[in-house]
């Protein structure tokens, strides 16, 4: 008998996201239910409820999104519910909050085939700086990153404390080593990258992190990347489908956020359709879309 695909989207948000909705049908699923408001104490109960309702061969038919604005509560959300299973009764379950996963795991393979092509090297031991971690794709980008052996420093606008707490948490989380900074001031952050390689904007929309002055005066950088497509750019000068081209005022080549949102775009349906076509269950977080990303970025 032919089950229908269903798939089980929670948020600890009050809606869920219109465009992993999207997604997740244009992917193939059949029907896409969601849940919002949803605490990490409820994961347990909603995964049994889904896991029991279908016999166990029908696994594969079922998943869990887990959606929000928080990386490492998705994550903890991920591991509730992988804890929830009761083999053979299992489902998929595929974390990507707010999209950070898979737009973090595009943009740092995009940085990474950029580094290969124009510069004949890889991430280990380059030096990253991270402008807008204490976001949820600032925070995702980072840990990639360093996983990868990048020398990774996060950059805090408001200051070194919140991300003080966040390298700690990385560390203790994920067993890799990022250096917080202070980028308070514009003086903090042309210091930044000044000592930087790779500077990689993950801030709020429609706020501009470096300008071309602070870009002109860091004579080692090599690739710089911003996700932020609405105006003013992330980084001035950096235009929004830029795939490699040389920055102004700078030895580097930029990548902008319309190449990053495409690899963005295709790694997220991807792991949907890997879901969807999956032989038993599977659990993705945002190494796996790295992974996928790395294939999917030209």
């Amino acid at each position: 008998m032919s089950r229908k695909t269903i798939l089980h989207m929670l948020t600890p948000l009050r809606h869920m996201s219109p465009f992993d909705v999207n997604m997740a049908l244009d992917a193939g699923f059949d029907a896409a239910i969601p849940y919002t408001e949803v605490g990490l104490a409820d994961i347990g109960n909603l995964v049994q409820d889904a896991i029991f309702s279908r016999p166990p061969d029908a696994g594969v038919a079922t998943g869990i999104f887990i959606a929000g604005k928080d990386a490492p509560l998705a994550l903890d959300m991920l591991g509730a519910a992988k804890k929830a299973m009761v083999p053979p009764f299992e489902v998929s379950v595929f974390a990507d909050p707010a999209g950070s996963f898979t737009t973090a795991a595009a943009m740092v393979a995009k940085v990474e085939k950029a580094l290969i092509k124009h510069h004949d090297r890889g991430l280990a031991g380059t030096a990253v700086a991270v402008f807008g971690a204490t976001g949820v794709v600032g925070y995702c980008t980072a840990v990639i990153a360093a996983s990868e052996g990048a020398n990774v420093t996060i950059v805090g606008h408001d200051g070194i404390d919140r991300v003080t707490d966040i390298a700690a948490s990385i560390k203790e989380r994920f067993g890799v080593v990022v250096e917080p900074a202070d980028g308070s001031t514009d003086a903090y952050k042309a210091a930044i990258v000044r000592a930087t390689e790779v500077v990689l904007a993950a801030a709020k929309a429609g706020v501009q992190v470096l300008s071309k002055a602070q870009l002109g005066s860091a004579g080692g950088l090599l690739v710089a990347a911003d996700v932020n497509a609405v105006p003013p750019a992330g980084i001035e000068g950096l235009k929004v489908n830029a795939n490699g081209e040389p920055l102004d005022a700078t030895q580097a080549v930029g990548i902008g956020p319309l190449s990053i949102g495409n690899v963005k775009y295709k790694t997220q349906a991807g792991l949907f359709e890997q879901m969807i076509k999956a032989k038993k269950p599977v659990v993705y977080d945002f190494r796996d879309a790295f992974t996928l990303a790395r294939e999917l970025a030209k």
